[in-house]
């Protein structure tokens, strides 16, 4: 007689039999290669969240314009060059400026040798019109004649003064330090004033970062600018070393009320020349510095069924699972305040194939780039 068994019932048999256990089968293998690195201790920023989006724009932005009309004789610079507040930039033909100041040179010589025997011929008048042997009407003429050529000769002062400006005109200086724009105009182009634009010089030594921020912030803000300067940080794709550094300096003084956010600036020194006018940049504002605060590679977070985790290598080198509590995050670090104490060891990557109690065999990560 066949004695029929349920198949359930066999294969929980076979188990008893051979000792099989789901949950410490992965024990009894071998390590699980995972990345770790410890839970240190150090001062975290605390930054807007989330950063805004900024632009860069110059300083000042200057639009070069002949003050006077002519031929430009000359281009002194290269574009995109940088320039000094005085160095020369364009030359105008100067000739006709030049004959103008000569013209007025000349009439000044006439006049004043007008004026100086209308001057002799008063004195004499005066003379005679004290000693009774000329008329009121006559004193009264060569007077009027005498005062008319000294305005005459103050007029050619004036008009030689004229001139010799409009020959300094004729030498286009820049009047900012800052790089060159595109040249609108060479050599042999005439040019009309003031209608003409030369070309542009925006000044980025320093340089400007403006970015709007929501207006919940600018009370913390201000909080904090009462104290300290708010450094200010701007990043943007593919930049090759660190942000560029600079503090905030303008904050609006009113609220967008359509978008509800507010207009701020920083300022940055620019010398390596990083931000460049109209870039689009990420900002990061550091409004206070946590201290002491115990951080891990944020990486090293997962989250769980029962919400954010972090697996601890214990002294044995096994792995524990623990439930944390996280604060802010900064760069690739992210502060927890509970679950985790300084010194220990935290997997950063193969956590997948982990499980609480499962041994481990790690390779260190190293913490060098810690905030």
């Amino acid at each position: 007689m066949k004695l029929l068994f349920p198949i359930p019932l066999v294969l929980a048999l076979v188990c008893l039999a051979t000792g099989c256990s789901r949950s410490n089968a992965p024990k009894g293998g071998p390590a699980v290669p995972v990345v770790t690195a410890p839970a240190i201790v150090t001062n975290m920023p605390v930054l807007v969240d989330p950063a805004p989006v900024g632009h860069v724009m110059p300083v000042s932005s200057v639009a070069i314009r002949a003050q006077l009309g002519g031929i430009i004789s000359t281009v002194e610079f290269h574009e995109g060059q940088e320039v000094k507040k005085g160095d020369l930039l364009f030359t105008l033909d100067p000739r006709p400026e030049q004959a103008a100041l000569v013209q007025a040179q000349a009439n000044l010589q006439r006049d004043a040798a007008q004026l100086e025997n209308s001057k002799i011929q008063f004195n004499r008048e005066q003379k005679l019109y004290d000693s009774k042997l000329v008329s009121q009407d006559e004193y009264d003429t060569s007077r009027a004649a005498f005062d008319t050529l000294v305005g005459t000769v103050a007029a050619d002062h004036a008009a030689i003064t004229n001139a010799e400006l409009n020959v300094e005109f004729t030498q286009i200086r820049s009047p900012v330090d800052g790089r060159t724009g595109s040249i609108q105009f060479r050599e042999g182009n005439v040019v009309k004033s003031p209608d003409d634009v030369l070309l542009t010089i925006n000044q980025i030594h320093p340089i400007y970062v403006a970015f709007a921020i929501a207006e919940s912030f600018l009370p913390e803000i201000q909080k904090q600018m009462r104290n300290h300067v708010l450094a200010v940080s701007a990043s943007y794709e593919n930049m090759t070393g660190d942000p560029a550094t600079g503090e905030l300096t303008f904050v609006d003084n009113s609220v967008d009320t359509t978008t509800g956010t507010i207009l701020l600036k920083a300022t940055f020194p620019n010398e390596d020349d990083k931000l460049w006018p109209g870039q689009f940049v990420t900002v990061s504002i550091r409004l206070d510095e946590l201290t002491n605060a115990v951080v891990v590679p944020s990486q090293a977070v997962q989250t769980g069924q029962n919400g954010q985790m972090i697996y601890v290598v214990k002294p044995d080198l096994k792995a524990e699972a623990r439930p944390v509590n996280t604060g802010l995050t900064y760069g690739n670090w992210t502060v927890i305040s509970s679950g985790v104490q300084a010194g220990e060891t935290v997997v950063t990557d193969g956590q997948l194939r982990l499980a609480p109690g499962v041994l481990v065999s790690d390779k260190k990560q190293s913490a060098t780039n810690a905030p």
